[in-house]
């Protein structure tokens, strides 16, 4: 690969944006993100658009989202904020004269890495332009700006734009994030925010759980792919109204559960990422930019979850949903103010590499990331190519863009679970492989 061009690209306003020079503070939601980049790598074949109307479309994009060309600062007091002073997307583009797009979708891509956060470019872009013309874009912006509901958004406008040129119409995301996180006059926690979200309370987002940390070569990357018969199958066995997510949820709990050969009076807990733009109260608009997700923990014991109907563990799963409400999402809020006013600095809970899960799982649905969408104009993405992850029991459902109505899960497994896992990952027989016994930690 032969990197062509590096530059820092700043999207040009006729007038200046309301929100140009503004020193954002970051919300008690962005706080409990991770600090960290996240990665998307999306894969076109031939003929793509040229780099150059794909660089158009992307300032024609940002400019309606300035905090991706801003930068994370340090106030006096050494907190963080969003420093929205139009410095720009780094954009790198590179050729790839020895090798084809489907060389590339055979062993997988990856977006750049950077251990760089505060003074760095929140979004960095990639354009890899394969010998058979296929192109691939990766990209990763910081979690600090924007959750993933936000940046499906970001990506569809910047799609969008590439597709029609100087007729596009930028989108007007609401931008207000002072507005989504507003304490009560009197703050008035009811939750242990602390022990859930953050690092430093007597228990941890685990439960209070210690987790081992393993060499990376011991964790495994998968792709597991599930047909729309097969996830119709699993919502017969629900028995009742069940979206997608929650009977594949159920369903890989079950086996992974299972392959683990947990002792059967172990607990295991999956942490969920809620969307809380319609749970809070009063509502955020679905157009909100930024970072607005918290986290249920549905928790069973491992001889319940084995045993258990698919319509058990899928109201498990609810009932623990359900419980991040208006009340739940104030107290947050309640908290992050008495932590300002205290001076307290938030550092998010998050796994190191090599971090093992197990009995735990954690879980993201990117089910509302629509490929069609990101049509730039000729056609839409071959692949979406999953990216690493380095913890174990870490999980990501992706629609499939192989078959209609099918389901990838991306999903890092322990490499003595694999074979296990991958055997009975596809039964839908209730009994199937659920011997127990001890943990191979």
């Amino acid at each position: 690969m032969e990197i062509t061009s590096t530059a820092m690209l700043r999207p040009v306003y006729g007038a200046p944006h309301r929100l140009a020079g503004a020193e954002v503070q970051l919300t008690v939601f962005d706080r409990a993100a991770f600090d960290l980049y996240v990665p998307s790598v999306l894969a076109y074949p031939a003929p793509a658009p040229s780099n150059e109307a794909i660089k158009e479309g992307l300032l024609r994009a940002v400019a309606a989202y300035p905090h991706l060309a801003g930068r994370l600062a340090v106030d006096c007091r050494g907190r963080r904020f969003l420093h929205i002073n139009n410095q720009g997307v780094l954009v790198v583009e590179a050729t790839v004269v020895d090798a084809d797009l489907t060389d590339v979708l055979a062993n997988s891509g990856r977006a750049m890495a950077t251990d760089d956060n505060v003074g760095a470019a929140l979004l960095q872009i990639k354009l890899s332009r394969y010998r058979c013309g296929g192109l691939v874009v990766g990209s990763i912006c910081h979690h600090h700006t924007a959750d993933g509901h936000s940046m499906s958004a970001f990506f569809t406008a910047w799609a969008s734009a590439v597709r029609e040129g100087k007729g596009f119409t930028a989108p007007t995301p609401f931008l207000d994030r002072a507005a989504t996180a507003v304490p009560r006059s009197s703050p008035a926690p009811a939750f242990d925010h602390r022990s859930i979200e953050f690092e430093g309370g007597e228990a941890a987002a685990g439960g209070g759980r210690s987790y081992a940390v393993v060499p990376m070569d011991k964790i495994k990357n998968l792709t597991v792919h599930f047909t729309a018969e097969f996830v119709g199958e699993l919502k017969a066995r629900v028995g009742g109204p069940c979206s997608t997510f929650q009977c594949l949820l159920t369903h890989v709990w079950k086996k992974i559960t299972a392959a683990r050969e947990l002792s059967p009076e172990e607990f295991t807990q999956v942490r969920v990422a809620v969307n809380c733009r319609g749970r809070a109260t009063p509502a955020v608009p679905v157009d909100f930019f930024g970072n607005m997700v918290l986290w249920a923990f549905p928790r069973l014991q491992v001889r319940e979850l084995l045993h258990a109907s698919y319509g058990a563990v899928v109201r498990a799963i609810r009932e623990a949903v359900a419980r991040i409400d208006g009340d739940y999402i104030q107290s947050f809020v309640d908290f992050g103010g008495a932590a300002d006013a205290r001076g307290e600095e938030l550092v998010a809970t998050a796994a190191a590499a090599g971090t093992m899960l197990c009995p735990d799982l954690e879980v993201d649905s990117w089910l509302g990331f629509r490929f069609h969408q990101l049509d730039l104009g000729t056609g839409p993405p071959a692949a979406f190519l999953p990216p690493d992850l380095p913890v174990e029991g870490l999980m990501v459902f992706v629609p499939s863009r192989t078959a209609k109505g099918g389901v990838d899960l991306f999903m890092a497994v322990a490499e003595h679970h694999v074979q296990t896992f991958e055997q009975i990952c596809h039964s839908l027989l209730e009994g199937h492989g659920h011997h127990v016994g001890p943990s191979h930690l």
